[in-house]
């Protein structure tokens, strides 16, 4: 018996269909709209004077559409496979998208002209910058990781400490600091190894508490084993205790990998031609800004598409393996 708390979760776990049938509807809506050149914000108006003037009779026609819209797309996404409706859904979304972005009135002239310079610069940056970011965060996180599950007092300490302030101090604070800071010690840094150094301690952080979990997750008796045949610390991370590990930590960690991503167009306030200073740059002496956001936007998620896929795949990789 589903009570009623629990009947609109039921249709949305066991009918996926449902939600994108309401994104079928409003992307038909919007398309029918958009054809008779009618906006939301004259639908919203109010009804004032003569119904016949004050377009109350085009409203309800519009909302008899949406309601045969609706009720087609409900009956019909309903017969197709899981895998199709989620593809349907996808196509939904990206028509709805499409139909946001084109109210823009954008100059796809001006983009056009951009997109390659924006590519071959400005991702190519933020690629190297993300890239490197991960390897070292990576490092850090691993080696903060075993310290914090080490018995010694001074590595824990000294673990605690690192992931306790850089976690705790924004990632901006965190670039200004290093790339301003450092040169009063004489250390002075250009601004994409500064952008790297902050990106990597930032996040390694948050990396040695996820390598941490991860490995805690793995039963005690895993090490009593390990050491009862003579194995050394490294043998026994390396082909006992990761191997079990690394299943429970990729999630978190391919999450971590995206908000690197993002988070490296932090970098920009030093002068990186990274994507986000070049969307700044090549947008301002035109004022062509939304233009320049907007494809710099769909990069970064055509990029975060890409990592997504990649997670999926390590995920399915080593569930087959823990299957086994």
């Amino acid at each position: 018996m589903l009570y009623p708390d629990t009947v609109e979760s039921e249709l949305l776990v066991h009918k996926p269909w449902f939600v994108g049938s309401i994104f079928g509807t409003v992307l038909l809506l919007c398309t029918v709209l958009n054809l008779a050149g009618t906006s939301f914000g004259d639908l919203m108006q109010p009804v004032i004077g003569d119904p016949a003037q004050s377009g109350v009779y085009g409203r309800l026609v519009t909302a008899f559409v949406f309601s045969i819209l609706f009720c087609l797309n409900l009956a019909l996404i309903g017969f197709a496979p899981r895998a199709i409706q989620i593809v349907i859904v996808w196509i939904e979304l990206l028509g709805l998208f499409l139909l946001f972005v084109h109210s823009f009135d954008l100059n796809l002239p001006f983009i056009w002209r951009n997109v390659p310079f924006l590519i071959a610069q400005g991702m190519a940056t933020t690629i190297y910058v993300s890239a490197l970011s991960l390897v070292f965060a990576s490092i850090i996180g691993t080696g903060a990781a075993i310290a914090k599950l080490s018995s010694n007092g001074f590595a824990y300490g000294i673990a605690s400490f690192y992931t306790s302030f850089f976690r705790g101090v924004p990632l901006l604070m965190q670039v200004y600091l290093i790339y301003i800071g450092l040169p009063q010690l004489g250390i002075v840094l250009d601004a994409v190894p500064s952008g790297i150094l902050a990106l990597s301690v930032c996040f390694g952080a948050y990396m040695a508490e996820i390598f941490r979990s991860g490995i805690a997750s793995i039963d005690r008796g895993q090490w009593e084993a390990a050491r009862s045949m003579g194995f050394g610390f490294g043998l026994t991370m390396r082909k006992i205790i990761l191997p079990q590990g690394v299943p429970v930590i990729i999630p978190p960690m391919g999450n971590m990998y995206i908000a690197m991503l993002k988070d490296s167009s932090l970098v920009s306030v030093l002068g990186v031609w990274e994507l986000t200073f070049l969307a700044r740059t090549l947008g301002q002496p035109t004022f062509n800004h939304l233009e320049m956001l907007v494809t710099v936007a769909v990069i970064y998620w055509i990029l975060s598409i890409c990592l997504e896929l990649a997670q999926s795949h390590l995920e399915r990789h080593f569930s087959r393996s823990k299957a086994r």
